[in-house]
């Protein structure tokens, strides 16, 4: 692997000093619950470049089926066009992580905290957070919702509300997730301010995370075998889980558009194990092409329930998508989105 070229901006050398700072911050966590439980895995570091490293790259922290995580996903990537002028996109410096425990009722997270500068000299912050359980436990959905609005009492509510927005899934009629924050496009014009914002964020929602998780690993530990009606309830959410983010995620959808060289990567977030027949079920709730894309998911991934996402599928799923889009670009409207949409999902809508 040849050395990896970083974006020129300062800027982006600041936002990525604060992503790394972030992932470390969580990965060391993560391994502090695990080991609590009394499994000493480490989260396995996997590097990968654009372009051979011309145009950056990243690392993730993965774990997969250990006796802790479903799939545990912690990625850091910084890119760039510094070389290519006409492109719109400058940069693009991100914090995305998804975390599946094993246990049925320890919460998935997601948080993505990214920084853009665009060609024009525009530039802005796109900050995610949301609790994900199987089984509600609304002690951890008003703890992980208070930590987001301590970090920034005066946003909470806009972004709240554009979180549950975002979240929604129209076809079933139910949100991805208890608790929802989305800021895009966020920028009030004082860079300093802004970057403490988003480092206070995620440390706000890394650190109230791992408490919960930590004392729902303490008390699955402690409980008595789990019911299968749990696993049951948590294979259905997993596979509502990956039918979101690949039918209504505009953020994986445009990294897949943009290029295949992070397939694996970008599809970290899908945990480990669906049910392909609940999710074959849901093609005739979406409108079309929505229904071509849903179907071609399912003949992608093994029959049963439980159907393994494994690394080979995931890069078939991502071949799918970018093939749906591609034939259907208009699909893209189709999409979750807030008030804002970002300009860089329309950059890539017709390139090949």
């Amino acid at each position: 692997m040849t050395s990896t070229v970083w974006p020129q901006s300062p800027r982006a050398g600041q936002a990525r000093a604060l992503v790394e700072s972030l992932q470390r911050r969580f990965v060391s966590g993560l391994e502090a619950a695990t080991a609590a439980q009394g499994d000493p895995t480490a989260l396995v570091a996997i590097s990968w470049q654009r372009d051979a490293g011309r145009h950056g790259g990243g690392a993730r922290f993965v774990a997969v089926d250990t006796p802790v995580f479903n799939r545990a996903a912690v990625n850091v990537s910084s890119v760039h066009y510094d070389d290519l002028p006409d492109r719109r996109l400058s940069s693009a410096t991100a914090l995305s992580t998804i975390i599946h425990p094993q246990a049925p009722r320890a919460p998935s997270v997601h948080i993505h905290i990214s920084w853009t500068e665009m060609r024009d000299g525009t530039s802005y912050w796109r900050v995610m957070g949301d609790l994900n359980p199987a089984i509600e436990i609304s002690a951890q959905t008003a703890s992980f919702a208070d930590a987001m609005r301590t970090a920034a009492p005066d946003l909470y509510d806009n972004a709240a509300a554009q979180g549950d927005r975002y979240f929604f899934i129209p076809a079933l009629g139910r949100h991805r997730g208890a608790t929802h924050y989305y800021l895009e496009g966020f920028a009030s014009g004082d860079d300093d301010a802004d970057r403490a914002f988003a480092a206070r964020f995620g440390e706000a929602v890394i650190d109230r995370y791992l408490a919960i998780l930590g004392e729902a690993l303490a008390a699955s530990a402690s409980a008595d075998p789990v019911p299968d009606a749990d696993r049951q309830s948590q294979l259905a959410y997993h596979t509502l889980y990956l039918f979101q983010v690949l039918t209504l995620d505009r953020g994986t959808t445009s990294g897949l558009l943009v290029h295949d060289q992070n397939d694996v990567g970008i599809l970290g977030s899908l945990p480990a194990r669906i049910d392909a027949g609940l999710l074959a079920t849901w093609a005739d709730k979406v409108s079309a092409p929505q229904d071509e894309l849903v179907r071609a998911l399912v003949a992608a991934v093994p029959p049963g329930a439980p159907s393994d996402i494994n690394d080979d599928v995931r890069a078939d799923l991502a071949q799918v998508v970018r093939e749906h889009y591609r034939a259907h670009p208009e699909a893209l409207e189709l999409q979750a989105r807030g008030d804002v949409v970002p300009p860089t999902v329309d950059n890539h809508r017709a390139r090949p």
